[in-house]
C-alpha cells in the first residue's frame, strides 16, 4: 500500500521529480506534453513493477489519478470562488463610488443655481441703485 502512495507521488511530481505546479505560465514544454509524460511514466512503472490492481492499465491510471485531478479542481473551484469575491467588493466599490459622484453632482448643480440667484438678484439691486440718476 505504502509502493502504491509513494507511486501516486511520483506520479503526481512528474517525469523531472518537480510538482505541475512549479511548471511556469511561459515554459518551453506545453502542459499536455506534460501530462503525456506523466502518463507515460506512470504506465512505465506499472509495466515495470508489473503491478496492476486490477489487470486493466487505464482503470489502474484513472484510480491513481482521479484523485489529483479531482484536487486540482477543488483548488480551481476554490481560486475561481475568491476570485468572484473580490470581484463582487470590486462591484460595490465601483456603485458606491457612482453614488458618491452622483451626490457631488447634485451638491454642484445646487450650488451653482443657487450663485445664479445671487448673481441676478445683485444685477437687480444694480439696476436699483442706478436708475434714479
Amino acid at each position: 500500500m505504502a509502493e502504491v502512495s509513494r507511486d501516486s507521488e511520483a506520479a503526481e511530481r512528474g517525469p523531472e521529480g518537480s510538482s505541475p505546479e512549479a511548471v511556469p505560465g511561459d515554459a518551453t514544454i506545453p502542459r499536455v506534453k506534460l501530462l503525456d509524460a506523466i502518463v507515460d511514466t506512470f504506465l512505465q512503472k506499472l509495466v515495470a513493477d508489473r503491478r496492476r490492481p486490477s489487470g486493466i492499465p487505464e482503470k489502474d491510471l484513472c484510480s491513481v489519478m482521479a484523485p489529483y485531478f479531482l484536487k486540482q479542481q477543488d483548488t480551481l473551484c476554490h481560486q475561481v470562488r475568491k476570485q468572484e469575491a473580490k470581484n463582487q467588493e470590486l462591484a460595490d466599490a465601483v456603485l458606491a463610488g457612482r453614488r458618491q459622484v452622483e451626490e457631488l453632482q447634485q451638491q454642484v448643480r445646487a450650488l451653482q443655481q443657487t450663485w445664479q440667484a445671487l448673481h441676478r438678484e445683485q444685477r437687480e439691486l444694480l439696476s436699483v441703485l442706478r436708475a434714479p440718476e
